[in-house]
């Protein structure tokens, strides 16, 4: 079965082969077939490999599997190669198993779409692209992968390009990415100057001695690859392209949001955590970065009135969490928590866009509620993903947060400090999470008459993705069960041959950790119970503090994006003008119309040499004979 390994991403490869190709030709009943198929294929195959390494020893799980030789020219070498081992399979299985959902709960959603071939041949594209990301073996194949998933997102966040808003969305997303990319790919060329090679395997066993811990190579490389993840992964200061994203299609916010690309900055951290080790400097930034970006995102996503943009800044926020596990050194729980995210950040994406179906496309959460009654698997499968992501025990986004919360807390540097501002987050999203909740599916329903006549459950291909992912949110925690509940800490177990073990990855005193337990309880209690106190029990009040400065300044999401277009945009734009109108109209436009008149002057000039008359050309050609035969005869 290991030998298979290559199947997983050339499945959705052929996929978007034969779809992109086929174009109109083929049936839509056979896209419909040909594009999930292809990636529950690659699921099917991850699943053998994924249980057949956990049958090997601990020592035995980890091998490469090469194809051929990539890039071959001096000293320099890079094979085509897939590494095979727990953590790049737990982010295949992620990546093919709810890319599978999200794929059959398209056909549902974009049916009627006219683009319907064309969007799922970027879907596979972007499975495709995902997929050699996770299982590369080194830096540049990574780095092929990092940007196919730039590309495709390019496409599909601006899928509908018609719309203005739609195609500055892709634009914008494109370009914020590339100012992360540019930062990881210099990071690239520093790991290649300073191991002579970007093999994984290499590049990891010869760390710890060709690099000072805490010194300026160790740092500067971090730093690099971290600028490259706050890109892909939406972290301060390059969130601001995610929340935008929000106009392509639902699914696409699923996958891209929950499943994939945005997980890539995480998951490439972990996998480099050898080079963070070595730089403590480098993983305090990544800490401070992923809490400020939770608390930030979270305190914007508290007044949104997009549902769909709620569930970006919560996107925002609980990556925020993963880079704080990152940061303090919990990598398998930073991995842990990236996988149930994906279960129930995919249901909720995939909830709203149910509800934004039902609804004939309307997202503002002021024309909904009520809908509790119009559409009952919605509304169950909304209410397990809610309570998972606000942290309700037994739920698996419980189990995962508060082992991030609790390696915060024992972390030496600083960790009182960010575990207070993860448990105001945890805070902050039990409550936007049930006053979305509240708002869409309680109360009375504020759509207009027009659009509650056709107000209807989806269909059985959205429908079914639905129950499958609410079930994977419920018990996608009991993976990692903390010993002070009793159970086994499965998928840290899992990760134990990829991560070196830290001193503060130690288990946490009983009394401690039971005390932390309750106190995340506590928080997403009162989050809750804030949310129903304002939105159901007192709306007026919620209404009133809408003239607050606080609630503009949060609702203008801290004007961020007015304050780039001020500092940065504008100047760029106005310095592009000036280079425009001085350098290319003045230098490089003068340069080529100065020759084109000097040309036009000499041919004017010896044009007055062309008379016409032959009795001149003669004459001419007379002097001509003359001219040459005196200089002969002087000559000699």
């Amino acid at each position: 079965m290991s030998d298979l390994v290559g199947l997983i991403p050339l499945f959705p490869l052929i996929g978007f082969l034969v779809v992109g190709l086929g174009g109109k030709r083929l049936p839509k009943t056979l896209v419909s077939f040909i594009s999930p198929g292809v990636v529950g294929l690659s699921f099917l195959v991850t699943l053998g490999i994924f249980f057949e390494l956990f049958k090997l020893p601990i020592s035995n799980r980890s091998y490469i599997s090469t194809f051929f030789s990539w890039v071959a020219t001096g000293n320099f070498r890079v094979d085509l190669a897939f590494l095979v081992d727990p953590l790049s399979m737990i982010m295949a299985l992620v990546v093919t198993g709810v890319g599978f959902l999200i794929h059959v709960y398209s056909v549902g959603y974009m049916g009627h779409d006219p683009g319907y071939r064309r969007y799922f041949a970027y879907l596979n594209l972007f499975t495709f692209s995902m997929l050699m990301l996770v299982l590369s073996s080194n830096f540049l194949l990574m780095y092929l992968g990092w940007e196919g998933v730039g590309l495709c997102s390019y496409l599909l966040i601006g899928f509908w390009h018609e719309k203005k808003s739609a195609s500055d969305a892709g634009k914008k997303a494109f370009i914020v990415n590339r100012v992360g990319d540019f930062g990881f790919a210099l990071g690239v060329m520093l790991i290649f100057v300073t191991f002579g090679s970007l093999d994984f395997k290499t590049v990891f066993s010869q760390a710890p001695s060709l690099l000072t811990a805490g010194g300026t190579i160790a740092t500067a490389i971090t730093l690099l690859l971290f600028l490259g993840a706050t890109g892909k992964s939406a972290q301060i200061p390059l969130f601001t392209w995610l929340p935008d994203a929000m106009e392509g299609p639902t699914p696409v916010s699923a996958l891209i949001h929950a499943a994939t690309m945005v997980t890539a900055g995480v998951y490439m951290v972990a996998r480099c955590h050898i080079l963070y080790i070595l730089a403590p400097f480098s993983m305090a930034v990544v800490a401070v970065v992923g809490i400020l970006t939770a608390l930030l995102a979270a305190s914007i996503g508290l007044v949104q009135n997009d549902i769909k943009r709620v569930l970006a800044y919560s996107t925002i926020s609980q990556l925020g969490y993963m880079f704080l596990a990152c940061g303090v050194g919990a990598f398998s729980a930073g991995i842990f928590h990236l996988v149930t995210h994906a279960f129930f950040k995919a249901l909720l994406f995939l909830g709203a866009g149910s509800v934004i179906h039902a609804l004939s496309g309307e997202q503002d959460l002021r024309n909904m509620g009520g809908l509790r009654k119009y559409l009952p698997i919605t509304f169950v499968t909304f209410l397990v993903a809610t309570l998972a992501i606000s942290g309700v025990p037994l739920l698996s986004g419980f189990f995962s947060k508060d082992q991030i919360l609790s390696a915060a807390f024992f972390s030496p540097h600083g960790g009182r400090l960010l575990w207070l501002l993860g448990i105001i987050t945890a805070a902050m999203t039990a409550f936007y999470m049930f006053r979305l909740f509240f708002l869409t599916f309680t109360g009375r329903c504020r759509a207009s008459d027009e659009v509650q006549h056709h107000i209807h459950e989806s269909p059985y291909s959205m429908a079914v993705p639905l129950m499958i992912l609410a079930f994977l949110a419920a018990v996608g925690g009991y993976i990692g069960i903390p010993h002070a509940l009793g159970g086994v800490n499965a998928i840290s177990a899992y990760l134990e041959p990829v991560f070196a073990t830290l001193p503060y990855e130690a288990e946490p005193p009983l009394g401690m950790d039971y005390l932390l337990m309750i106190t995340s309880i506590i928080v997403a209690v009162f989050g809750i119970s804030l949310a129903y106190f304002f939105y159901l029990r007192s709306p007026q009040l919620a209404e009133r503090l809408k003239t607050n400065f606080v609630y503009t300044l949060l609702l203008n999401k801290y004007y961020v994006d007015e304050i780039y277009q001020a500092l940065i945009v504008s100047p760029v734009v106005s310095a592009s003008s000036w280079v425009w109108r001085k350098f290319d109209l003045g230098v490089i436009d003068g340069a080529v119309n100065g020759s084109a008149r000097l040309v036009e002057g000499l041919a004017g000039w010896y044009r007055q040499l062309q008379t016409g008359y032959v009795r001149q050309y003669a004459l001419t050609v007379v002097f001509g004979v003359v001219a040459i035969l005196a200089y002969l005869v002087w000559a000699l």
